[in-house]
């Protein structure tokens, strides 16, 4: 039977015979993981590079950045396009693949500019049961996925973390901003804004993790099951908060807090990961 520490070393050979690589890197769990074992397999023939755009909560580039740096890598954030792609931006089921086509292109220049072998990004073996285009775009770029092919679970990669001391051992997933968004609603700077706001309010209370999804004036809030009586208990306060970000309509969703929640909508046809 595969162990954790197989998995572990099997990583670590992956990633040497890279030679060099470019680690496309958010600052989550699964980036700080790779990125470390990247520093530990290849030492100073790594570069860390995060996205900025609207899509992404405010201060996260320079929380990764600060990561990074405290792992000893060199660390870049670069600027990528976002809501300036009509294809992105009308929040298409494929959203995702736009946007990742553009970030990988442009961490494939920069890796050529740099003298870097490959690019590789935190995918892990758990992605694949989940709709992911993005993936689809990692593929076409000949992006690296090197925790997925050790067969790095979720839970795998908390262990790892937890072992090393890493400070991501117990960050919660979270995607950008624009998944909390149905598909075919159309994606703004003053919606991402209220997005962000409303769950920047939420985790000021202690609520992690959460999702606040955005359906046009109601906010749909999503916590773990057993959060649930503490919302209700501070439902007027958080009601009166959130409708002061710009919400008519505050919902608490009964079936609670759920990664990738709005991909419930799709047809299985989509699902093409």
């Amino acid at each position: 039977m595969e162990t954790l520490q197989d998995k572990s070393q099997y990583l670590n050979k992956i990633i040497k015979g890279y030679g060099s690589v470019l680690v496309a890197f958010s600052g989550g769990a699964d980036s700080t993981l790779l990125l470390k074992s990247a520093l530990d397999a290849l030492g100073d023939r790594v570069l860390a590079v995060t996205a900025r755009s609207e899509i992404y909560p405010p201060g996260e580039a320079e929380e990764a950045s600060e990561i990074a740096r405290s792992l000893g890598a060199e660390h870049l954030i670069l600027k990528t396009g976002g809501l300036k792609s009509p294809a992105f931006a009308g929040n298409p089921p494929d959203r995702c693949y736009h946007c990742k086509k553009e970030l990988y292109e442009k961490l494939n220049s920069l890796a050529r500019e740099r003298g870097l072998n490959y690019v590789a990004d935190g995918v892990n073996a758990d992605d694949a049961s989940d709709y992911r285009p993005g993936m689809r775009a990692g593929v076409e770029a000949g992006v690296r996925t090197p925790l997925k092919q050790a067969n790095l679970t979720k839970r795998d990669i908390y262990a790892l973390s937890r072992e090393m001391g890493l400070p991501t051992a117990h960050k919660p997933a979270n995607p950008c901003l624009a998944s909390r968004f149905p598909y075919g609603t159309e994606i703004t700077p003053e919606a991402l804004d209220m997005v962000h706001k409303s769950e920047a309010f939420l985790k000021s209370l202690g609520y992690t993790p959460l999702r606040v999804r955005h359906h046009g004036h109601l906010a749909r809030i999503e916590v773990p099951p057993d959060r649930m009586e503490s919302v209700l208990r501070d439902a007027e306060r958080i009601t009166a908060a959130i409708k002061t970000i710009g919400y008519i309509y505050v919902t608490l969703d009964l079936r609670g807090f759920r990664s990738g929640s709005m991909n419930e909508t799709l047809e299985d046809r989509l699902r093409l990961y």
